[in-house]
C-alpha cells in the first residue's frame, strides 16, 4: 500500500527524473513528503511562472520532459506561461498542479480552477487524476504524450485527498519512446526533386533534434553543397560559421536570405510548422499552396498540411529523417554550390555588428568581444524584446543545446531559463540576455541562482522603455508615447542585495573587465547596460522610425 504521492514520486522515477521545479503548495504537501525520501532534487523557485520557465528550458536542451509542480488556483495560473511557450515551441513538459480535495469540486471552492477548461488550449493533454491506483497508468502515459510526435506539455491536476489515500497499484514501468520513420518512397521523391532542382534551400526548425542528428544534417548539406537556414530561435540546429550556414529564419530577417526561399525551386522544410514570425507572416512560403515545391518533414501528422499543402510529406521526427537521408548522395555535382557560398558571405555580413550607434555604450563592440571570448558551448538565454536583436543576429552559434530562447515571444524568460540551463551544465558558462522589462517579469528567479550556487551572468540591457513596443508607438502614433516609459531600480544593486555580484555599465569600454569581474566572482551577476532608449535596433534609432513616419 503507498499514498498517491508516493506514486506519484515512483513514477517520476521510473521515468528517469532527477530533478523538478517547484513553487510548494500546501495542496501536494503528500507528494513533497514522497520527495523527501528520493534522489529527485527539488529546485524551489520564486514564482509559478519561473518555474514553469525552468521547466521548459530543461525539456528544450535534453528533450526529455521538465517537470514543474505548483499549488492549485493562483499557482496554477502563475505557471500558464511557461505552459504556453512549451505548446508553442514544441517541448516536453509536464506540468502537476495540486487540486482542491474530491469532496469540494464543482463548489468554487478556495482557489479551485477547472483546469480542463483553462488549460485545454495551450496545452497537449490535460488530465484530472481521481483514483490513485491509476497514477501508474496515467503518468506512463504523460511522458509518452509529452515526448511523441510534437512534443508539448502535460498538465495534470491532482486532488489534494487521492494524494493522501493508500492504495495498492502496479510498479510503475517508463514510457516507449515512439519514433516515426520515413519511408523510402518519399525519400526517393524528395532525392528526384532534389537531383532535378536549381535553386534548393533548406531550412531546420522544431524539436525532437539531438547532437547526433544535427552533425548529420551538416553532413547532408555537404554532401548535396544545401545552403541552410534556421527557424526563429533554433538557431543551435546548425553551425553558423559552417559554409553552407545561410541565416536565420526569423523576425528582421535578412533580405538576401528571404529572397533565396522566395525564389527556391525546392525547400526543405525539418522539423519546423514555420508559423507567423519565421514565415514573415506567411509570406516567404505561401499558405496554403507554396510557390516552391515544399518537402515538408515532421514527426507528427496533423502537421502535414495544416497551414502549407507539401509536394512530398515526410512524417518522421527529424532525427530519423537525417538518419536516413544521409545515405542517399546526389545524382552528380550540385550546380547550386556557388549560390550557397553566396548567402554564407551574406550571413557573414549581415551577422557582423555596427561599430557605432547613439549613446556613450555601443552594443555592436561588446558583441564582438563576446564572441572572442565566449566558449563554443556557452548557453546563450533571453526572453523577448528589441535587445534580443543583439543575440540572435549577431551571435554565432557553433553546437547543438546551446540555445534557450521562446519561440512565442514570451517575456521573462531568460532568468528563469538560465538557472535551469546552468543546474543542469554547471561546467558551462550560461549568459542571460534581458531588457529592462523583460528581466522584471521573472528576475526574482535570480535569487534562486544564488540560493543554489549557479553563477549565470544576466546581461540586462536597460533603455529605461518597453523597447520593442515604443518602436511599433513611434511608428504608428509619433508623438504619442503613452504606457511604454519604465522607471528601474539598480539593478547592480539589487543584485548584491540578492546576495550576488553586480556591475553598471555607462561606457562601451567599462564592459570588458565588467564581465571578467563578473566572471572571477564565481557569483550569480547581473551586468546592467545603459543603453540610450534612442538605439531601438542595430541599425534604426527611435529618431529614425518618428522621422520615416
Amino acid at each position: 500500500m503507498k499514498t498517491g504521492g508516493q506514486l506519484i514520486v515512483d513514477a517520476l522515477e521510473a521515468n528517469g527524473v532527477d530533478r523538478m521545479y517547484c513553487v510548494p503548495g500546501e495542496s501536494y504537501l503528500a507528494v513533497l513528503d514522497a520527495l523527501h525520501d528520493s534522489k529527485i532534487r527539488s529546485i524551489v523557485c520564486r514564482q509559478e511562472g519561473g518555474a514553469a520557465m525552468m521547466a521548459d528550458c530543461h525539456g528544450r536542451l535534453t528533450g526529455k520532459p521538465g517537470i514543474c509542480f505548483v499549488t492549485r488556483g493562483p499557482g496554477a495560473t502563475n505557471a500558464s506561461a511557461g505552459v504556453h511557450i512549451a505548446m508553442q515551441d514544441s517541448i516536453p513538459m509536464i506540468l502537476f498542479i495540486g487540486q482542491v480535495a474530491s469532496h469540494a469540486k464543482e463548489r468554487e471552492a478556495f482557489q479551485e480552477v477547472n483546469y480542463r477548461r483553462f488549460f485545454g488550449d495551450i496545452a497537449k493533454w490535460v488530465v484530472e487524476i481521481d483514483d490513485a491506483a491509476r497514477i501508474p497508468e496515467l503518468l506512463t502515459r504523460a511522458f509518452s504524450v509529452a515526448t511523441s510526435g510534437r512534443p508539448g506539455p502535460v498538465v495534470i491536476s491532482l486532488p489534494e485527498d487521492m494524494l493522501t489515500s493508500e492504495v495498492e497499484a502496479p510498479a510503475a514501468l517508463p514510457a516507449v519512446a515512439v519514433e516515426t520513420r520515413p519511408g523510402d518512397e518519399e525519400l526517393a521523391k524528395l532525392e528526384a526533386l532534389l537531383n532535378s532542382a536549381r535553386n534548393p534551400f533548406v531550412i531546420l526548425g522544431g524539436t525532437r533534434w539531438n547532437a547526433e542528428a544535427v552533425e548529420r544534417m551538416k553532413k547532408i548539406s555537404e554532401a548535396w553543397s544545401l545552403p541552410v537556414g534556421v527557424s526563429f530561435r533554433r538557431q543551435m540546429l546548425f553551425d553558423h560559421l559552417h559554409e553552407n550556414y545561410a541565416g536565420d529564419v526569423g523576425i528582421g530577417v535578412n533580405p538576401k536570405i528571404a529572397k533565396a526561399i522566395k525564389d527556391a525551386d525546392v525547400v526543405l522544410l525539418v522539423g519546423g510548422r514555420f508559423g507567423e514570425m519565421p514565415s514573415s507572416d506567411y509570406t516567404l512560403i505561401k499558405s496554403p499552396y507554396p510557390d516552391q515545391k515544399l518537402v515538408h518533414v515532421h514527426a507528427d501528422a496533423d502537421e502535414l498540411g495544416r497551414v502549407y499543402r507539401p509536394t512530398v510529406a515526410i512524417n518522421a521526427s527529424p532525427a530519423a529523417f537525417v538518419e536516413a537521408f544521409a545515405k542517399r548522395k546526389p545524382a552528380a555535382k550540385p550546380a547550386w554550390t556557388e549560390n550557397t557560398k553566396a548567402l554564407h558571405a551574406a550571413y557573414l555580413e549581415w551577422s557582423t555588428p555596427p561599430l557605432a550607434g547613439p549613446g556613450a555604450v555601443q552594443m555592436g563592440p561588446i558583441m564582438n568581444w563576446l564572441e572572442k571570448v565566449l566558449p563554443e558551448d556557452a548557453i546563450l538565454t533571453n526572453g523577448a524584446g528589441n535587445y534580443a536583436t543583439w543575440v540572435h543576429r549577431f551571435h554565432r552559434f557553433r553546437r547543438f543545446a546551446t540555445q534557450g530562447a521562446p519561440t512565442s515571444g514570451s517575456m521573462g524568460y531568460g532568468t528563469p531559463a538560465a538557472v535551469a540551463a546552468k543546474g543542469l551544465f554547471p561546467e558551462r558558462e550560461v549568459i542571460a540576455f534581458a531588457g529592462d522589462g523583460c528581466f522584471m517579469m521573472n528576475g526574482q528567479e535570480f535569487a534562486t541562482a544564488v540560493q543554489y550556487g549557479l553563477p549565470i551572468i544576466v546581461i540586462v540591457v536597460n533603455n529605461g522603455i518597453y523597447g520593442t513596443i515604443r518602436m511599433h508607438q513611434e511608428r504608428e502614433y509619433p508623438g504619442r508615447v503613452e504606457a511604454t516609459d519604465l522607471k528601474n531600480p539598480d539593478f547592480a544593486a539589487l543584485a548584491r542585495a540578492y546576495g550576488g555580484h553586480g556591475e553598471t555599465v555607462r561606457e562601451t569600454d567599462e564592459f570588458a573587465p565588467a564581465f571578467e569581474r563578473a566572471r572571477a566572482s564565481g557569483k550569480p551577476t547581473i551586468i546592467e547596460i545603459k543603453l540610450d532608449p534612442e538605439a531601438i535596433t542595430p541599425t534604426r534609432t527611435l529618431s529614425d522610425i518618428r522621422d520615416k513616419r
